[in-house]
């Protein structure tokens, strides 16, 4: 009988597939595009992707309504996905119960980047695509970005292009493929398929596509709302090219105690999160345009009409999740004995699968804490504040533009001195080495945390 997937990659293949990387992190000449031909492809695509969306009521939304039992926002199709209501109770932050609607989206989404190598040099297919939620119109995406929905064309749209790549890999081609989680206080449950697959040369780029060093990503991961979020967890997939990140020197803790110290948080962190109707959220309010928290704080929940004439559906209406505020994401970076190192925080979100995954040092959105004594407040978000202006990497990057409307975040991350005090057993400094073994692995860093690793690998 045929093996169900793929053989792992000997040493020898991994140490292949991380110099070649590297080789295409360090090309400057001998891409398929100059940096100017990449200038100009991204905006001859914003001009060719006009997208219109309009804040309407969500009795004019189409196919979407709300449940008459329940309150719950569905689509007629019963796909795609729904919002209803969140019963939490948990150990973790400074409010240790709330309600809160939530997306419930259980089908499992492809996110994956093609790579083929153009005169020995690894190359990354990505695409340029519109999102209604995003402040800017159109983004740099992965090679495919597709719900379930999406693929088996529920919506009655056009074939979702290169899926075969994905869902069909040719033998020993598969680089990455892990299921990883989006975000935890905005999605129930929710994850995607992240792929990298090698491809060949019957492979090109259609019209909305190019091939990309992983320079010229890098150098577009370094500017404000150009990739975006569903790209950026792709990459963070990627084996780490960088010598001094994979180099077997000594962490200052052991892979297995890093391994004990999740799975203790896992355990020890009490989260109960109960499904309720949307109707029955306490503190949240509904009036024809919006579904909002009655402090004003949080987010809403709002709808849009889309006209997009480069998407699978050129016309559609949908709801989506409006933040209030900007989200704030940092991460600290150290070197222990030589050895690169990340202070990431053990976190419990509601919509986590496993409880507890690791974010950055410091994720929040500052608005939510007004009113909250300074002792309730995020720990070293005061260190953050004061070192920003020092901060290696301060960019503010989308959130998911298929559900939240103009969610954005400073993404910054920042070198700090050794003496740094840990302030719980929540934190602990993991060395790129081992960030990059955990993510082979589903839901240990959450989406945050990922979009600053591939962002620390582009420095």
């Amino acid at each position: 009988m045929a093996p169900t997937t793929a053989p792992a990659p000997s040493r020898g293949e991994e140490a292949g597939t991380r110099a070649a990387l590297a080789a295409s992190a360090a090309t400057v000449d001998g891409g398929v595009l100059s940096d100017v031909e990449l200038a100009a492809w991204l905006e001859e695509r914003r001009r060719a992707q006009p997208q219109q969306v309009e804040r309407v009521p969500f009795a004019e939304l189409d196919g979407w309504r709300f449940q008459p039992e329940t309150g719950d926002l569905r689509h007629a199709s019963g796909r795609f996905f729904a919002v209803h209501g969140l019963r939490v109770r948990s150990d973790f932050g400074p409010v240790t119960a709330w309600e809160q609607p939530i997306i419930d989206q259980p089908e499992i989404g492809i996110l994956g980047i093609a790579v083929r190598d153009f005169d020995g040099i690894p190359h990354l297919l990505m695409q340029a695509k519109s999102e209604p939620g995003n402040v800017n119109g159109m983004q740099v995406s992965p090679t495919v970005q597709a719900t379930k929905s999406n693929y088996l064309r529920v919506h009655g749209g056009s074939p979702v292009r290169y899926l075969d790549c994905f869902r069909r890999p040719e033998p020993g081609s598969v680089v990455a493929d892990v299921l990883q989680s989006e975000q935890g206080s905005w999605f129930l449950g929710k994850r995607n398929r992240n792929m990298i697959v090698r491809v060949g040369p019957e492979v090109e780029a259609g019209e909305d596509f190019a091939w990309l060093t992983l320079r010229q990503v890098n150098m577009l991961l370094r500017q404000d709302n150009v990739v975006n979020m569903d790209a950026r967890t792709v990459l963070s997939c990627l084996p780490d090219w960088r010598p001094d990140a994979t180099e077997p020197a000594a962490s200052l803790h052991t892979d297995t105690e890093v391994r004990s110290w999740i799975t203790r948080r896992r355990a020890e962190h009490d989260v109960c999160a109960t499904p309720i109707g949307l109707a029955e959220t306490r503190d949240w309010r509904r009036d024809p345009y919006t579904v909002s928290h009655v402090s004003g704080r949080h987010f809403s929940v709002v709808a849009v009409d889309v006209i997009s004439g480069r998407r699978e559906v050129a016309a559609w209406s949908q709801p989506l999740i409006e933040p209030h505020g900007m989200g704030t994401a940092a991460l600290f970076v150290r070197r222990v004995d030589g050895v690169p190192h990340v202070l990431l925080r053990a976190r419990a979100e509601a919509g986590f699968l496993s409880v507890v995954e690791l974010g950055p040092t410091v994720q929040c959105t500052e608005e939510n804490y007004t009113g909250l004594p300074p002792d309730a407040w995020p720990p070293y978000l005061d260190e953050v504040r004061e070192r920003r202006g020092s901060a290696l990497y301060d960019v503010v990057l989308s959130e998911e533009g298929g559900r939240f409307l103009n969610a954005q975040s400073h993404y910054m991350i920042i070198e700090v001195e050794d003496d740094l005090p840990l302030v719980s057993d929540e934190f602990r400094w993991v060395s790129t080495r081992q960030v990059d073994e955990l993510l082979r692995y589903s839901h240990h860093l959450n989406v945050q945390a990922r979009t600053l690793i591939a962002a620390l690998r582009s420095l």
